[in-house]
């Protein structure tokens, strides 16, 4: 398949066809789910159609890291050249770069001047005009409804002054689509030009279109899906295929002894590639892809004591120990598609130790989650809000979280060994 091929039969175009047209000049699309649905996983995908598409891209991320986005962009766009067996990969993958500008702030604190800064930072300095603003992670409750609505006009008014697009993110409480925009947005509808709703689905996220071109449909349209393993677009019909071999998988995990350990043997074992969180002062025994958190990385994952104690139904005696674990269990989960843990399920079915905050995330953002149950030497599975027995869960998801405790039985790691098994055959021969 060529390039042109590719960006005539991107689902993005079908989007588009049910918009009317793709946001012009200072339109406002604003992409719209429960937490951990896959925002942010949209957005970039508009971004990857722009930039293969000869468009240039300004990327504002809100609350992460510059290299965390830069590695989703990295990630989305080598699996749909490497699935659609797209000539010239590598050229296509350096000019899609050279046509994308990632700006991030630590904070969640943006103002229209920030954004006017910005854009003329890179006009000034690389000659870079963007064709598409996206800004992901705006707090659309941050201010009263006055300034929100002053901050979207203006940001709306520097798009339109570059002759560019502007789509941005927003998260709602709403797990089904609504009738008519849900809440924050309904506030700012007159400003918004496009509204998308995603709604999980299974396997899959529907993307469904609340509004267009200034008209609201009776009914929510589903136009196309996202795939949740692996957060790529596919049309309506089409089968989602697994990555074809081992190595296109990645295990995130923490590399601390015991099952984190395990996970990660298994995983080099069967020639998957590993993403291995850590911080200064983490006990782990594995380096293998290892990913050292900075501070401000971290705090992304920050959670108060008073709320871990709601969730977990307990409180952690050594918070100052604990809690970096919990920041760094944050970056395991947040962009894995499914959760292994080996552990114990309490009897309010909450899961043992730390690590069970990796199947509370998992929990909380939707996500497949197992747990191996050491206790009773069998697999569970998260499903309609109570654990149920699964007796031979196999790894599907293309990224994917191994964790769990450091206290592994001979049976929890037969378990971590089997299930790679299953799901990849025999082991690598070296």
């Amino acid at each position: 398949m060529n390039i042109q091929q590719l960006i005539a039969s991107s689902p993005v175009r079908m989007l588009e066809n049910m918009m009317g047209g793709a946001p012009g000049s200072g339109a406002l699309g604003v992409c719209m789910a429960h937490a951990g649905i896959g925002k942010t996983a949209f957005l970039i995908q508009i971004g990857i159609d722009a930039a293969l598409s000869g468009r240039k891209v300004l990327h504002v991320a809100l609350g992460q890291t510059t290299e965390h986005v830069q590695s989703w962009y990295e990630t989305l766009l080598k699996d749909l050249l490497a699935r659609c067996a797209v000539d010239g990969a590598d050229e296509l993958i350096a000019g899609a770069a050279s046509r994308r500008v990632i700006q991030s702030f630590a904070d969640r604190n943006f103002t229209a001047e920030r954004l006017k800064q910005v854009v003329e930072l890179y006009r000034a300095n690389m000659q870079f005009a963007p064709d598409i603003i996206i800004i992901d992670g705006f707090d659309w409750e941050g201010g009263s409804v006055i300034e929100t609505a002053a901050l979207l006009g203006a940001c709306k008014a520097c798009a339109a002054s570059l002759g560019a697009a502007l789509w941005m993110s927003a998260g709602t409480g709403e797990e089904q689509p609504p009738q008519a925009l849900p809440r924050p947005c309904d506030m700012f509808e007159a400003l918004i030009d496009a509204a998308i709703f995603l709604r999980p689905d299974n396997r899959q996220v529907q993307v469904c279109l609340l509004k267009s071109r200034d008209t609201l449909p009776s009914e929510a349209a589903a136009v196309m899906l996202i795939h949740s393993d692996t957060f790529r677009l596919v049309t309506p019909g089409q089968i989602p295929s697994a990555p074809a071999s081992p190595s296109a998988y990645v295990l995130l995990s923490g590399g601390a002894p015991g099952a984190e350990s395990a996970f990660g043997q298994c995983a080099e074992a069967w020639g998957l590639q590993e993403e291995t969180y850590s911080f200064p002062g983490h006990k782990r025994i594995r380096s293998r892809g290892l990913i050292m958190l900075s501070e401000a990385e971290l705090e992304q994952g920050h959670v108060s004591p008073v709320y871990l104690k709601a969730q977990m139904h307990r409180s952690y005696p050594d918070m100052s120990t604990i809690s970096r674990v919990i920041q760094s269990i944050w970056h395991q989960v947040n962009t894995a598609s499914e959760v292994f843990v080996v552990g114990t399920i309490n009897a309010d079915a909450t899961v043992r130790g730390g690590t069970g905050w990796a199947a509370e995330l998992g929990r909380h953002w939707r996500k497949r989650v197992f747990i191996f149950d050491q206790g009773k030497n069998i697999w569970f599975r998260w499903n309609n809000g109570s654990w149920c027995i699964e007796k031979e869960p196999r790894i599907t998801g293309a990224r994917f979280t191994g964790t769990g405790t450091r206290d592994l039985t001979s049976q929890g790691r037969e378990a971590i060994r089997a299930l790679f098994e299953r799901s990849f055959g025999p082991p690598v021969q070296k």
